[in-house]
C-alpha cells in the first residue's frame, strides 16, 4: 500500500498546475466592431443594358440536299467527281452513254431539215395550184390534193420538231450536272456501270451557308423571332460562329412542347454537316439591369455577397447574381440601382469599421473576378 502512495508522487506538480490553469479565466477575443478600420473604395449600382440570350442546343444540317438520279438509261462513260469534291450550280458530275444520244440528235436534227424541205416544196406546189386553178387550168380536184399535201408536210415539221426537243434534251441529261453549289457527299455509281432513268448516284449536300436546327421551349418560345442574332460553337471546335434566324415554326410539338427555329450560318469551311451545336438566341441585345463591377462580388461556397456601407460599417448582403458583360455583373436580386458597394471586399465583414478614400464612384474597369472569402 505504501508503495502505490510513492508512485503517485512524482505526479503532484503536474496535478497542481492542472488545476491553477483550469482555474484561470479565458481571455475575450476581439470583436469584429473592434477590429481596425479599413479603407475601401465605393461603387454605385447602376442600371446598365445588358444582352440576354437564350441557350439552346442544336445540330447543324445542309442548307439544301438532292440525290441527283439518271434522267436516261445507258452505260456510265465517266465520273467527273469523287467524295467530297466541290461543285458549282451546272459541273458535269458524270456522262452517260453521250456518243449514242448526239448520234440521236444528229439524226433528229437531218429529219427536222427534211420535213422542212418537204413543207416548203409543198407550199411552193399549192401556190402554183392556186394559181392556175383561178386560170382555170387546174381543177379542184387539184387544188385539194395541194392543200392537203402542205397541211401533212407542216404536221409533219411539228412532229419533227417535237423529235428534235427531245433528242437534244436527251443528249443534255446525258451530262449529269449538280443542281446547286455545294459538294459531293456520296458517290453511288461509277464509270462501266448501266444505269435505268431514275438511278440514284450522287448525293450532294450545300454546306454554305449551314441550317442550324434549334427547339427552344415552350416557355422561351414567345421571346425568339426571324432576324435575331445566334452564336454558337460546334462540338470539338474552339471557334466562335454566328448566324441568324430564318424560319420559326408555326406551332409547338404537341409531343415535347418544343418550338422548331432555324438559323442560317455562314461557313467559313470549318463546319461540317451532323455537327452537334451549342448556341445561344440574342434576344435582347441592350436591356436595362441593375449592375455592379464584377470586383465587388464575394463568392464563397457557393453562395455570393456583397458588401455595403451603413454607418460607417461593413454591412454584408446575399445577392443573386444573373448575366455577365465585360467587367459587370448583373444582380438579379438583393440590392437595388444606386445603392453603394464596396469594392475588392475580401475579407471584410459585417461590422467592421470602414473609411473612404473619396467620394463615391463607378469606376469604368474593375477586376474582372469576385474575391473569395
Amino acid at each position: 500500500m505504501k508503495s502505490g502512495c510513492r508512485q503517485l508522487v512524482p505526479f503532484a506538480p503536474l496535478l497542481a498546475l492542472l488545476l491553477v490553469s483550469c482555474g484561470k479565466a479565458e481571455k475575450p477575443k476581439a470583436s469584429r466592431a473592434d477590429a481596425a478600420p479599413r479603407n475601401v473604395n465605393l461603387a454605385r449600382a447602376e442600371l446598365r443594358p445588358m444582352e440576354r440570350a437564350l441557350r439552346v442546343v442544336g445540330t447543324l444540317s445542309a442548307h439544301e440536299e438532292a440525290t441527283v438520279a439518271a434522267q436516261v438509261a445507258g452505260q456510265i462513260e465517266a465520273s467527273r467527281v469523287d467524295l467530297g469534291s466541290r461543285v458549282t450550280a451546272g459541273q458535269e458530275l458524270a456522262l452517260i452513254d453521250t456518243t449514242s444520244f448526239e448520234a440521236r440528235a444528229r439524226q433528229s436534227e437531218a429529219a427536222l431539215a427534211k420535213a422542212n424541205a418537204a413543207a416548203a416544196s409543198a407550199t411552193r406546189n399549192l401556190k402554183r395550184v392556186q394559181a392556175l386553178q383561178k386560170s382555170q387550168v387546174a381543177s379542184t380536184a387539184d387544188l385539194d390534193d395541194a392543200v392537203t399535201e402542205a397541211g401533212k408536210t407542216a404536221a409533219d415539221v411539228k412532229a419533227a420538231e417535237a423529235a428534235d426537243a427531245i433528242a437534244r434534251l436527251d443528249l443534255e441529261r446525258s451530262r449529269v450536272r449538280a443542281p446547286f453549289d455545294g459538294a459531293v457527299a456520296q458517290r453511288l455509281v461509277n464509270a462501266g456501270d448501266y444505269v435505268a432513268v431514275g438511278t440514284r448516284m450522287f448525293r450532294l449536300v450545300k454546306t454554305d451557308p449551314l441550317r442550324l436546327r434549334l427547339e427552344v421551349p415552350e416557355r422561351e418560345s414567345m421571346s425568339v423571332r426571324v432576324g435575331q442574332s445566334v452564336h454558337l460553337t460546334a462540338e470539338g471546335d474552339t471557334n466562335a460562329y454566328r448566324g441568324q434566324i430564318s424560319r420559326v415554326a408555326p406551332a409547338i410539338r404537341d409531343a415535347d412542347r418544343m418550338l422548331e427555329v432555324e438559323a442560317d450560318v455562314p461557313n467559313p469551311g470549318t463546319l461540317r454537316v451532323g455537327l452537334f451545336a451549342n448556341a445561344k438566341i440574342i434576344v435582347n441585345e441592350g436591356e436595362p439591369a441593375v449592375s455592379v463591377p464584377a470586383g465587388a462580388l464575394i463568392v464563397f461556397a457557393g453562395i455570393e455577397k456583397i458588401v455595403t456601407l451603413k454607418d460607417g460599417k461593413a454591412l454584408e448582403k446575399s445577392v443573386t447574381t444573373g448575366r455577365r458583360q465585360g467587367d459587370w455583373v448583373e444582380i438579379v436580386s438583393g440590392l437595388a440601382a444606386g445603392d453603394s458597394v464596396v469594392l475588392e471586399p475580401a475579407g471584410i465583414r459585417t461590422g467592421q469599421p470602414l473609411l473612404t478614400g473619396g467620394p463615391t464612384t463607378s469606376p469604368a474597369k474593375t477586376t474582372s473576378g469576385g474575391g473569395q472569402r
